[in-house]
């Protein structure tokens, strides 16, 4: 491999570009964002928000407007109640999973 080089002997390297990664970009699929949601689950460890923000990640990637639409929500209050700086109410986490064509399923925990 050979590398440019620059001026006075030295190597010149090209700048890396980066991007602020988005989880909404990868979830294409509802199995994607089923599995997404699952794992937000296991990982809020009882914090709301958390699964609030995912919610809200998982909205996103379905289109925002759409969601609210078919939760009956407002897209202002949707991103309010889904940004993960409050918890929201446990009706309104209903109509968003029934917006996202998700369940939400219990399991008994073993103990």
């Amino acid at each position: 491999m050979v590398l440019p080089i620059c001026g006075q002997g030295r190597v010149c390297m090209k700048k890396t570009k980066t991007t602020r990664y988005d989880v909404a970009d990868h979830l294409r699929t509802p199995e994607e964002m089923a599995a997404y949601l699952e794992a937000s689950l296991e990982e809020a460890n009882g914090d709301a928000a958390y699964i609030a923000k995912a919610l809200g990640n998982i909205a996103r990637a379905k289109g925002m407007s759409r969601v609210a639409r078919d939760a009956g929500l407002s897209r202002e209050s949707l991103y309010k109640a889904l940004s993960g700086d409050r918890s929201p109410s446990f009706d309104t986490v209903l109509k968003v999973v029934a917006a996202l064509g998700l369940t939400l399923r219990a399991e008994a925990r073993r103990i």
